[in-house]
Order: structure tokens, then C-alpha cells, then sequence
């Protein structure tokens, strides 16, 4: 008994003895607090989609340098004799309407158009005389007209769907429409220029000269622009009236001479 109570005392002791060694020893050394791994989140590369047009822009139209035009007589080269005249005397010569929108009539050495519809147009050819290659002039005077309404010559006109409308508007601008097969086209779209009276009543002399493909178009003896276009070789003379707004226009023609081009 006394050997085994002994052996338990110093075991005893033995392991206190251990204990506190073990504790002396840990406080040696500091303290390691773990941090846990954390995985650095990626970062995505961005590929820029592309951005969704649904309205691509287009192009401004921008407007036509204003022309100060010089004399120059060389751009009617061979304008001969005399070809055809109409000074407006027989209404049976030309096509002649009378609706409640719009007229045409000849009276008075003229042939008067007029609308009172706006957005409207009205035209007259004369009948029973076709040009190929030519010089033509005819007097245009404006009584009411205002902005974009215009007027003019058809030239080479050849169907209701076939026709050149060479036109001035009551603003000061000039252009040339291309009719063919029913469809219109602009060879030469709006322009300024200062041979255009820009307010009624007014009055001005228009020019065409035309041989073969090739087309000058004049005012008051001012060359405005060429065209240079093969659909519509040749054709009738008329006039026209179109309303760009919504008031009345009225515009009467007198004078119609086409020269012979001596080639």
C-alpha cells in the first residue's frame, strides 16, 4: 500500500510537473492568428458589344452655294433662225383645263395657270409640235405667288409620265425634275440664284438650250446650270404651276419662241 500510494504522489507530481513546463513553454512563442484563404475574385475583361443603331443618321442636304451668274453667250452655241413661235392667239393649240381646284387658259396673248388648292399641280402642253435639238424661251410673270410655290417649262415632254419640268420658285431658287416611266428624279435639285425675282408680280425670261444628250437652262440670259441625260431625246414644249403651300398661285406665260441649232 505504502509503495503504490508513493507512486501515485509522484505521479502526481510528475504530471503537474509537465503541465506547467508545457504552459512556461508555449508562452515563448507569440501567438498565430489564422487568417482563412479568401481567392481574389477574377475580373471579367469586358468585350464592348456593339452599340444598336436603329435610326443610322444620314447625311444633311446641304444647300446649294447661291450662284451669281455672268453672261455667257458661247453656252447657246448655234442658235439659228427661227424653228416654231406661239404668241398664244388659238386656245385650241394647248391643253386646257377647268376644274375646281385649277385653269388653264389662253387669253390675251397668254396662257394664265392658276390654283387655288394647295400641294396642287396643273400643266399644259402644247400640241402637234415635237423638238429634238433646239434653243426655246418663254416669258413666265407670276401674279400671286409665294415660297416654294413654282412654275415653269416641261420640255421634251413626250407622255403624263415622261417629261422634263425645268421650274423657279417664288423664292429665288431654280431646278430641273426628270420624269420617266412615272418616276421623278432631281438632276439638279433646289438652287439659289439671284436671276430669280423672289416676289410677285414679277416676270422672267426662261431658256433652255438642248442638243442631244446635253441641256442648259437660262433665266433672263444668265446661265444657271447644264445637265448632261439621255432618257428623253426629244418631245413637246409646255408649262406648268405647282403650290408649295397653301395659298392661291396664278402665273401666266406669253412668248414662246424655239430657235433652230445649226450644227
Amino acid at each position: 500500500m505504502k509503495s503504490k500510494f508513493a507512486c501515485g504522489h509522484v505521479c502526481m507530481w510528475a504530471s503537474l510537473y509537465v503541465g506547467i513546463l508545457a504552459f512556461l513553454i508555449s508562452g515563448c512563442f507569440p501567438t498565430s492568428t489564422l487568417t482563412p484563404f479568401v481567392s481574389a475574385t477574377p475580373t471579367a475583361t469586358e468585350t464592348p458589344t456593339p452599340t444598336m443603331v436603329w435610326f443610322p443618321a444620314t447625311e444633311t442636304p446641304t444647300s446649294a452655294p447661291t450662284v451669281i451668274p455672268s453672261p455667257t453667250p458661247e453656252l447657246r452655241p448655234g442658235v439659228g433662225t427661227v424653228l416654231f413661235s406661239d404668241n398664244f392667239e388659238l386656245p385650241t393649240d394647248w391643253t386646257l383645263i377647268e376644274t375646281e381646284t385649277g385653269s388653264i387658259s389662253v387669253a390675251n396673248n397668254e396662257i394664265t395657270a392658276a390654283l387655288s388648292r394647295d400641294k396642287g399641280f396643273i400643266y399644259s402642253v402644247r400640241e402637234g409640235a415635237l423638238f429634238t435639238n433646239f434653243y426655246a424661251e418663254i416669258t413666265a410673270s407670276p401674279n400671286l405667288c409665294s415660297g416654294l410655290d413654282e412654275y415653269g417649262m416641261l420640255v421634251r415632254y413626250q407622255s403624263p409620265g415622261n417629261f422634263y419640268r425645268y421650274s423657279l420658285s417664288c423664292n429665288g431658287q431654280v431646278r430641273l425634275d426628270r420624269v420617266v416611266g412615272g418616276t421623278a428624279s432631281s438632276p439638279q435639285p433646289w438652287m439659289g440664284t439671284t436671276s430669280v425675282p423672289s416676289a410677285a408680280p414679277s416676270s422672267s425670261r426662261l431658256g433652255v438650250w438642248a442638243v442631244g444628250k446635253e441641256m442648259r437652262f437660262f433665266v433672263n440670259d444668265q446661265h444657271q446650270f447644264t445637265i448632261t441625260d439621255t432618257a428623253l431625246p426629244s418631245g413637246a414644249m409646255g408649262v406648268f404651276v405647282r403650290s408649295g403651300g397653301d395659298s392661291a398661285v396664278t402665273v401666266s406665260f406669253s412668248d414662246l419662241v424655239v430657235y433652230n441649232i445649226e450644227q
